[in-house]
């Protein structure tokens, strides 16, 4: 393969992941309205206004039209390109360091690598998050925010609560992109490896690597749903006048609330357009990030 400077990889992996969060962001508000759903209520006994996948998309477009399904893109393609241009340039440069040849190398890499980029990124996953929580009152799960725009948000949340309450949650965000970082660097690989020994598709199709992106995601989803469960609960909570959460005290605090009040199942909540959005969102931001790195390369080469 063509090599890039790390900067050119930061440049063209977020970029490849914001194309790919235009196409995903719709899952995502699905997903968000399901994981606030019944929270911290025991099983049947709270009113369901999103059940399953198909029903969800379509409650979000009556209640808040088809726009609705892009709710918090601003601030979900603001999160995709600081994270992963963190997350990029970090495991670039553990690539170049000799880090990733080295036994196990690529997982803590990819788990490093993600942990930056998601502390980074923090402030606009919250932003995200409140945003896509936000509906009509009949239809509304969690706690409602209340902001206009991304920019609104961010002026609210500092006018509240200083610098720090925009990095309200990020002790779930973080051991979050950890675990999902590490469990896809550990799996594509070998699933696209598998799928081409199979000799389904030919070897040089896209589709090797959207079955090998899919396969993955299995595992991906699997380790991190609970913690991007528990990642939404944490951005999406009230706080009070020193910006301590009114809900949780934290990470652990809040998933054993969730296991306790709602059922251990409750933290799978969303998990189908969590998968639905995790295969598709793999590939393209993989696929696209391939594709630009060959233009890049041949670039370079034909300027030299």
């Amino acid at each position: 393969g063509e090599t890039v400077p790390p900067v050119v990889d930061l440049v063209l992996g977020a970029s490849a992941c914001c194309l790919a969060c235009v196409f995903t962001n719709p899952l995502e508000v699905v997903k968000t309205r399901l994981q606030l759903q019944g929270e911290l209520q025991a099983q049947g006994t709270y009113p369901r206004p999103y059940r399953g996948f198909m029903a969800s998309v379509a409650a979000v477009a009556r209640a808040d039209g088809l726009w609705g399904l892009q709710k918090g893109l601003a601030a979900g393609l603001l999160y995709q390109g600081l994270m992963n241009s963190v997350r990029f340039y970090c495991y670039s440069l553990a690539c170049q360091a000799g880090l990733t040849q080295q036994p196990g190398g690529t997982v803590v890499a990819g788990a490093v690598a993600g942990a930056l980029g998601a502390f980074v990124g923090s402030p606009a996953y919250l932003i995200k998050t409140q945003l896509q929580a936000q509906t009509v009152a009949e239809m509304a799960v969690g706690h409602q925010h209340n902001h206009q725009t991304l920019l609104g948000a961010l002026e609210t949340i500092w006018r509240q609560q200083g610098l720090v309450g925009l990095w309200q949650g990020v002790g779930g965000a973080v051991p979050r992109v950890m675990v999902g970082s590490a469990a896809q660097l550990a799996t594509f690989t070998s699933a696209k490896a598998w799928v081409q020994e199979q000799q389904w598709l030919p070897a040089d199709s896209w589709l090797v690597a959207l079955a090998g992106g899919m396969i993955s995601s299995i595992a991906v989803v699997v380790v991190m749903t609970p913690f991007d469960v528990a990642s939404t609960r944490l951005y999406n909570q009230p706080v009070d006048r020193a910006g301590r959460g009114q809900l949780y005290g934290g990470l652990t605090n809040c998933m054993v609330k969730i296991w306790r009040q709602e059922g251990p199942l409750a933290l799978y909540k969303g998990l189908g357009p969590a998968y639905l959005r995790l295969g598709p969102h793999t590939i393209l931001s993989m696929l696209f990030w391939d594709e630009l790195r060959k233009l890049a390369g041949r670039a370079q080469h034909q300027g030299t």
